[in-house]
């Protein structure tokens, strides 16, 4: 039968198919990418050592000022600073990057390619020009690439920037069919390179539901091509009377890899990006490896600290052995079949 099954595979011609036991090229995550969090990487990934899935889409969706730019950019901030090779194209669509911008983040600005693009062809047309490039490369000579677009909600369509122009007001209903034909297109790519992709996207209120709830804008098409999809919302986080940062509410809306539904906070400061630590104490809280006594914190070794402490000195206080029980934890907490 084996014999068979790899004739099968000849005969067929498909690229992509392989025997399961020799692992799924388009399926199989074999790398992930830090996202500069500990407990955002246990949600998309079930490890506070994980992160987005090397070979995956992942959509972060929110409503306007929630903070998925500067996500973004901490994010592509954390990838470049883990290789001196690495590089990042960013699909720009609402004309809110600046130089500025990107150095304020401490992002290696020679390493960083912007594109904007107005249209879901330019930027499909765009991406599979990359990856076909990426693709003729030997494996051996591909240094990490990292795609992401932000955001899906503000790119066109030709047919809308045609009507636009001619003066008429209609509006392309095609638009939904055309990302997701994109989508589809995209998704075997980036996984046969192995290149992973972010994708920022809008949210609006459903009208007429029960209960109030989101939904992703854009048609069906980036639903089913990501592996995670994240909802955010967030609340400031203030300095007496001054903003320093928000506080993000991360709901794991749709995932192939952990359990769906979850929520975390991360800390997201505007002079240092994310908080590499924040959000895991009360993960150590929840499995008992800290104990929560009052409004402090019970430390293994039986001494007691603020909650604000042991974060302005996280190194001190999670200590190797610490982070061994909150991976552990993480797991538990995160991924299927416990």
């Amino acid at each position: 039968m084996n014999d068979f099954l790899k004739n099968v595979m000849k005969e067929i011609g498909n690229e992509y198919a392989s025997l399961a036991a020799d692992g799924i090229e388009a399926g199989d995550v074999d790398s992930y990418i830090d996202t500069g969090s500990y407990i955002f990487n246990a949600l998309l990934s079930g490890s506070i050592y994980g992160g987005l899935p090397s070979n995956k889409i992942t959509a972060l969706a929110g409503e306007s000022a929630t903070g998925k730019t500067y996500f973004a950019m901490g994010i592509v901030k954390t990838f470049l600073d883990a290789d001196p090779d690495a590089g990042v194209i960013y699909f720009e669509s609402e004309s809110a990057i600046t130089k500025d911008l990107i150095v304020s983040r401490g992002i290696d600005a020679d390493r960083m390619v912007v594109v904007p693009v107005a249209t879901v062809q330019e930027f499909r047309h765009s991406v599979l020009k990359i990856l076909d490039s990426y693709l003729l490369q030997n494996e051996s000579d591909r240094k990490p690439l990292f795609l992401c677009l932000d955001s899906l909600g503000m790119l066109s369509t030709t047919k809308e920037m045609e009507d636009t122009a001619e003066g008429k007001e209609t509006r392309d209903m095609s638009r939904a069919q055309v990302l997701k034909a994109s989508f589809r297109v995209m998704t075997l790519k980036l996984a046969r390179a192995k290149v992973p992709m972010l994708v920022t996207n809008h949210t609006y209120d459903v009208i007429g539901s029960m209960f109030p709830q989101k939904e992703m804008g854009g048609g069906s098409g980036l639903k089913y091509a990501a592996g995670s999809i994240v909802y955010l919302s967030k609340k400031k986080e203030k300095d007496g009377t001054e903003v320093i940062g928000n506080i993000i509410h991360c709901k794991n809306h749709k995932s192939r890899l952990t359990v769906e539904n979850k929520i975390v906070d991360v800390r997201l400061t505007y002079d240092e990006g994310l908080d590499r630590y924040y959000g895991l104490l009360e993960l150590a809280e929840k499995y008992g490896v800290f104990k929560k006594v009052s409004t402090r914190y019970e430390l293994p070794n039986g001494t007691k600290q603020f909650g604000k402490t042991i974060l302005n000195d996280p190194k001190t206080y999670f200590t190797e052995e610490i982070m061994t029980q909150l991976e552990d934890a993480a797991q538990k907490e995160f991924k299927y079949g416990k």
